[in-house]
């Protein structure tokens, strides 16, 4: 009877072991495999050894969508991390009416990454209420080419990325907040301490682990970033593809006219060192932060 209780908990665990052995193990141990042959979408799929990886070194595409990709990072995750916090400063009071204001802030969370993007594609058109408004002011004379100029179409990408973020961290960020001892403020306050030295010496302390998540979180969506991208572009990836991230440039390879799966399995498992790599990154910032504790 002991022995059989001991299966218990295994059983319990089965469907979920099962899910994740078919839908993530099985199809990364498979795109591994693949990332060492000449793989392609109608068939074939002998082994070549290293030279999908070789052909990186040498893939001037590659180099730039994965900048493009790091570039994202870079820029992305110090908005996402400092913007939300902000937000949820602004709105954790209990004041009348302060869940509405709540509900503004994130409603781009619940909306169609799709829709945000058209509607974004017809604000920073060359006709759009952006260039509108800045000819309007007399502060340019011609649009600006938001969505044709590769440099710009990335920008404006990163900026839709934070602008639809903003409110999921905003949560995350309100939650931290209320953890916050708020005996330490008052006592602060009492020796004369003003709100700012207040946030920098009590509430950012309590709430790093908090940032450090977010940051982890951010940068790992940054370097799967997609449909921003796409959608801004309608499809291109910008003059020349030069706008393109890497996820752009796995999907061209993998789903275009050649489908080489074997060379778009060797990218993904770039895109794959590269997120792992900035996970390490942030794990590693956290555990200094607590050893300086």
């Amino acid at each position: 009877m002991i022995g059989r209780r001991r299966f218990v908990p295994w059983l319990f665990l089965l469907p979920g072991l099962a899910i994740a052995v078919v839908f993530f193990l099985a199809p990364f141990a498979n795109t591994v495999v693949l990332s060492f042959t000449d793989a392609r979408a109608l068939g074939g799929g002998q082994f070549t050894g290293l030279h999908n990886y070789a052909r990186l070194l040498d893939d001037a595409a590659f180099w730039l969508s994965l900048r493009n990709t790091l570039l994202y990072v870079v820029v992305v995750v110090p908005f996402m991390v400092v913007l939300p916090l902000l937000l949820a400063l602004l709105v954790e009071k209990q004041l009348p009416g302060i869940g509405f204001f709540r509900a503004i802030f994130y409603s781009p969370v619940v909306a169609s990454m799709v829709v945000v993007g058209l509607i974004w594609s017809w604000m920073l058109g060359s006709d759009g209420l952006v260039n509108w408004m800045l000819r309007s002011l007399s502060l340019v004379n011609e649009p600006i080419g938001f969505l044709t100029d590769a440099q710009l179409l990335l920008f404006a990408s990163m900026f839709v990325t934070v602008w639809k973020g903003m409110g999921y961290y905003m949560v995350i960020y309100l939650a931290a907040l209320a953890s916050v001892p708020k005996e330490l403020h008052e006592a602060a306050r009492v020796d004369g301490a003003t709100s700012l030295r207040r946030f920098f010496a009590i509430t950012v302390p309590t709430i790093r682990p908090t940032m450090l998540l977010i940051g982890v979180l951010s940068a790992i969506a940054s370097t799967k970033i997609f449909a921003e991208i796409y959608v801004l572009s309608n499809g291109s990836g910008g003059p020349g593809g030069e706008a393109r991230s890497l996820v752009m440039y796995i999907r061209e390879v993998g789903l275009g006219l050649g489908g080489e799966i074997g060379y778009a399995s060797a990218l993904s498992l770039v895109l794959f060192v590269v997120t792992i790599g900035f996970s390490l990154l942030f794990i590693r910032a956290s555990r200094g932060e607590e050893e300086l504790a």
